[in-house]
């Protein structure tokens, strides 16, 4: 389904694994067992390309019990937007520990897993850069352009392990496989390391062409894209021991809006007429979408190249049968409440909630609530006789009655695959999309005293919301929300100052990319997330029991620990993250 695919993946991780330990094997083994390469095997272009075909594959290496492509579990979860789910507290009770903060250790298996997944794609970039410099550019005419792809993937993997961890060793390809165990965790500063992220995209956005042929590939402008997001989370500088916001940098953010400025100019992107196209088969690698993982199936492989990230994501109604994680808290429900310009209700929209089916038609609410939650009554992605129901929720009492949405295909959906219990889907996960261009640009702007620029970019986002609910209608035609959003307008409805206006770009970011996994890092980014994660649980435990003694800790919870097993292995080289 996909113009890229990637092939032979386990053949050429089986040759990248090989060649890891040639050199050290070579002067004790004077014969070449069957089924092995040489170094030498390695210098053609052929064997380069498969290189950088493995590097990708690194993009969609992942699944439920380790999901790095959706951020369901690191985005999500650990926000104010969305719960665990499952059939108990302790189904998968890996997850409540992160969702609780307070029961986070730092030997837990997963976020060892989480560390060398990641890991393992920026060694794949890496292993793909090495065999790529071995060969003149007489005899491998795209290797300007290869290297670009990789310092790409490279980048990509060192901006999630920043965000997660913060401070993780760094290591390009000049540096040799002997020598890695070396590299300390501390060798950078927190700044530095984000200009060492952002060389790769600068080199990227250099020498990838404005086009691909191949859908999966990344373009100079996806590179663009990529470093101004690099540069907007390095704007909010934290330059003590303690995960705090100190300064923000204002010539990070001058360059987050050149940046943004090209790709707009470019005229290569534009939003999608509804809002619904980000979320189906059939709206993927559309003209919003930038960059994105791409997925398949039946594609000659045993089950396809899919997207298990989510596989545990669906309902256990009828239509599915397993399994109900990933579960919008209240919280997240009632943020879509407008007020009487249409509005959101800044402050103030969780005094009340969302319930009862009158609940959603005496209050005003922001359309994008049905393309992201699923609630009761309502249609269910886009089909208008498809209606969720209360009993397609598995343990009500526990996690509520709403479900996800976003990241779910239709039942009878071609893209849909049944494996084992879960599911594997052929839909594309974004990484980045216009619309976050457009907000990054935004929230630049505000910070930087422009809120007026700020606003026409706001309100095309809000537009296409407004635009966005003929899909959303019940099979009589009519809604089951009283869609009421309207655009800021100064002066008539709101006080465009630059506070009132970052306020506005944070409840934007959240209605826009509700439940998609960047929850939480825009907390950590903005240096709110103990304030408003702690205010969330204050008030979500009184309606859920399970989070009566969750808690974060301001200074500690902004990151993950290093995991003990990493430390243990580097004896010692790698220095732990604070308060932990």
């Amino acid at each position: 389904m996909k113009s890229f695919k990637i092939n032979n993946t386990i053949i050429v991780i089986l040759i990248s694994v090989f060649v890891t330990g040639m050199t050290s094997c070579s002067k004790f083994l004077n014969y070449s067992p069957k089924g092995t390469v040489t170094a030498a095997d390695l210098n053609t272009p052929q064997a380069a390309d498969q290189m950088v075909i493995a590097a990708y594959a690194s993009l969609g290496n992942s699944g439920w019990g380790n999901p790095i492509g959706s951020m369901w579990v690191w985005g999500s979860i650990r926000s104010d937007e969305a719960f665990k789910g499952g059939g108990a507290i302790t189904d998968q009770g890996q997850y409540n520990q992160y969702e609780q903060f307070n029961l986070i250790t730092t030997d837990m298996g997963e976020t060892d897993l989480l560390w060398n997944t990641l890991f393992a794609g920026v060694a794949r970039a890496n292993a793909a850069l090495r065999v790529i410099d071995a060969l003149p550019i007489s005899e491998y005419p795209q290797k300007l352009e290869r290297r670009a792809e990789c310092r790409f993937l490279r980048g990509h993997f060192y901006f999630l392990l920043k965000e997660i961890f913060k401070w993780v060793p760094y290591a390009d390809e000049t540096v040799s496989i002997d020598s890695l165990p070396l590299v300390s965790n501390r060798q950078y500063s927190n700044d530095s390391l984000w200009d060492k992220i952002a060389q790769d995209f600068q080199f990227a956005a250099d020498n990838l062409p404005a086009n691909q042929t191949d859908v999966g590939r990344p373009t100079k402008y996806a590179a663009m894209a990529y470093l101004a997001k690099v540069r907007l989370f390095q704007a909010y500088e934290q330059n003590d021991n303690n995960n705090q916001v100190t300064s923000i940098n204002t010539q990070d953010l001058q360059d987050v809006v050149s940046l943004t400025d090209s790709i707009i100019l470019s005229g290569k992107y534009h939003l999608d007429a509804d809002y619904a196209d980000n979320f189906t088969l059939d709206g993927e690698n559309g003209p919003e979408s930038v960059f994105a993982i791409q997925y398949s199936i039946n594609d000659g492989t045993q089950i396809g190249r899919l997207d298990m990230d989510d596989g545990l994501n669906y309902s256990v109604s009828t239509l599915y049968g397993c399994c109900s994680f990933h579960i919008p808290s209240q919280n997240m429900v009632n943020v879509f409440k407008t007020d009487a310009d249409g509005l959101p209700e800044f402050g103030y929209f969780n005094d009340t909630s969302l319930i009862t089916e009158s609940d959603f038609m005496t209050n005003g609410i922001d359309p994008r609530l049905d393309h992201t939650c699923a609630i009761v009554g309502h249609p269910f992605k886009y089909q208008p006789n498809v209606i969720f129901d209360s009993s397609w929720d598995r343990v009500p009492q526990i996690y509520g009655y709403h479900d996800c949405m976003k990241e779910i295909l239709q039942a009878n959906s071609p893209g849909l695959k049944k494996v084992g219990p879960f599911f594997g889907s052929a839909k594309n996960i974004d990484i980045i999309r216009y619309d976050d261009v457009l907000l990054w640009r935004a929230e630049a702007l505000i910070q930087l005293g422009r809120q007026d620029e700020a606003l026409p970019l706001i309100n095309e986002i809000r537009t296409r919301a407004a635009n966005s609910t003929e899909r959303l209608k019940l099979a009589d035609g009519s809604f089951a929300s009283n869609y009421r959003i309207s655009t800021y307008q100064p002066g008539i409805n709101c006080n465009w100052t630059q506070a009132y206006a970052f306020a506005a770009l944070q409840y934007e970011r959240r209605l826009e990319f509700g439940m998609e996994g960047s929850r939480f890092f825009d907390l950590v980014r903005w240096g709110i997330a103990a304030q408003t994660l702690n205010d969330y649980f204050a008030v979500e435990k009184t309606r859920y029991n399970f989070l009566e003694n969750a808690h974060f800790a301001q200074g500690r919870d902004e990151y993950l620990p290093i995991p003990q097993a990493e430390i243990n292995l580097t004896h010692g080289l790698y220095k732990q993250n604070p308060g932990w």
